[in-house]
């Protein structure tokens, strides 16, 4: 078979190093969750805490396939976010920025790993204190996170992705709180972050997506944003957007010298993935980055927020649709949470009993101590104030 061949042929689950890669990329950057989540402290510099969330996915990235036969590229899939309070969705801020965390922020970590191109991603929120989290706050993230295994559950082989819009919002309502509008969890595949099989978190007339039926030995970023407020986020300030993604079918000739060379840097150093403006000389980013927005060759995710008041949960895992069930390759432990609503609705307790494996070897017994393995989704329905829910 010629390289060529191989290449054709290899890339989705049902090889062996493709599965390799895509677990390896979730072992470093759930790692760097762990990092990141440590990080977050009253006064702590947020700028900072995302810098040292991609440093680490580069060291350890960097470590891996030195002597490869072929480059292998790897690193960073999507910069390391620090969204807080009512902020929605990628805060990722400029070297210049002074925010800061402060006691109680209500935080979500947004961040991606990639090996050969075999992306892992992850989402968590942690609030900023000690001992449990009460109230709206505990509100808003038990929703999310219980929406997000109520999905893994979902998100299967024969399952339909409207299935899973349905149930989240449904979820979302048993805590009073609201799926927010626009989220989209895509299918991934190698060097594409957002495949067009999407999952949308609400349909409304504005937003209609294709259907789609879930397929054996796919990959999936299940991406799930809750929030107190309405679920409608708005974009305030277009200067606060860094996170570009370059759009590869597009094509313009820049006027401005900046923005040529802005552009070819990026053209060299991110191709494909997601990128933050930190890593280019700021003055130059702000003036070239325009131009190259205004004329599509760059796809921005802004920064988008609720109203002040709100607070918003962010859960998002990456899924690998196994023949043996549903294996989720990213996640993070919850802080103890006490929310002040509880589950009763007999589907939503239907659907977190359900199992994630589908054939069961050597009578079914569980491993004690093994967090992210599956196995205990077989067992009683999840409950969702413990932290076991986050595994």
């Amino acid at each position: 078979m010629s390289d060529e061949e191989r290449e054709e042929k290899e890339l989705d689950l049902t090889s062996p190093e493709v599965v390799t890669k895509y677990k390896n990329a979730a072992e470093i950057v759930n790692k760097a969750l762990q990092l990141v989540v440590k990080e977050c402290k009253p006064n702590a510099k947020i700028v900072d805490i995302c810098e040292k969330g991609d440093a680490f996915i580069g060291d350890q990235t960097g470590n891996m396939y030195k002597n490869a036969k072929r480059k292998i590229e790897r690193g960073v899939a999507f910069p390391t976010c620090l969204s807080v309070n009512n902020t929605v969705c990628h805060f990722s801020p400029l070297a210049s920025d002074t925010s800061e965390l402060q006691e109680g922020d209500i935080v979500k970590i947004d961040m991606g790993c990639h090996i050969d191109g075999f992306i892992a991603v992850v989402a968590h929120t942690h609030v900023v204190q000690g001992g449990p989290v009460t109230g709206r706050k505990a509100d808003v993230v038990a929703a999310a996170n219980t929406a997000a295994e109520v999905a893994l559950r979902l998100v299967r082989p024969g399952k339909k992705n409207k299935d899973v819009s349905d149930a989240i919002q449904k979820v979302a309502a048993a805590y009073d709180c609201k799926i927010v509008e626009g989220v989209l969890s895509h299918q991934l595949k190698q060097f594409v972050i957002d495949g067009n099989k999407v999952i949308l978190s609400v349909s409304n007339p504005d937003t209609r997506v294709d259907d789609a039926e879930f397929e054996e030995n796919e990959v999936y970023a299940v991406d799930i944003v809750a929030s107190t407020g309405e679920g409608k986020p708005k974009l305030l300030d277009e200067k606060q957007t860094t996170i570009y993604k370059r759009a590869v079918d597009k094509n313009y000739h820049l006027k401005m010298k900046t923005s040529r060379f802005i552009f070819s840097e990026i053209t060299q150093k991110f191709p494909i993935l997601p990128f933050t403006a930190r890593v280019l000389e700021e003055k130059r980013a702000r003036l070239g980055l325009v131009e190259c927005v205004n004329h599509d060759l760059l796809q921005p995710y802004p920064v988008l927020h609720e109203k002040p008041g709100d607070f918003v949960a962010h859960i998002k895992f990456t899924v690998l649709l196994m023949p043996n069930g549903s294996d989720r390759i990213t996640s993070h432990p919850l802080q103890e949470l006490q929310p002040s609503k509880t589950i009763d609705d007999p589907e939503i307790k239907a659907w977190l009993a359900l199992g994630t494996k589908t054939k069961k070897k050597g009578g079914g017994k569980k491993k004690k101590g093994k967090k992210g393995e599956g196995d205990k989704a077989d067992a009683e329905p999840m409950d969702a104030t413990s932290d076991a829910a986050a595994s």
